[in-house]
């Protein structure tokens, strides 16, 4: 069975149809789901530790990640990969930039 995304589906939740179908598609018919929660995530890196490492942590504490300086960060909606982004600051803030958005079969999850 083949691998449907959000765009494959109407509003009354078959499939949909394509512009090659005779059918328009347009972001109206995502209305349904625009009220629909989603987790997102921005990892900056990982670091594998003992609990006895971790309890070793305290306030100043550097924990080295697997990342460089300027390397890509992944962004996950729903624990699913779904880009890699850029850390950027607006108005004293932290934000993401996507700068790669990646598609089902190349998340590799």
């Amino acid at each position: 069975m083949a691998d449907l995304g959000l765009e494959d589906f109407d509003e009354s939740g078959g499939p949909a149809m394509t512009e090659d179908d005779g059918g328009d598609k347009a972001a109206a018919d995502l209305a349904p789901v625009f009220d629909v929660p989603v987790n997102i995530s921005a990892v900056l890196g990982k670091s594998y530790m003992s609990v006895s490492q971790l309890l070793k942590l305290g306030q100043g504490s550097v924990l080295e990640l697997d990342r460089k300086v300027g390397e890509a960060i992944d962004i996950y909606v729903n624990n699913r990969l779904v880009a890699r982004g850029e850390v950027v600051v607006v108005d004293d803030r932290l934000g993401v930039t996507m700068t790669e958005i990646i598609k089902s079969e190349d998340a590799g999850q």
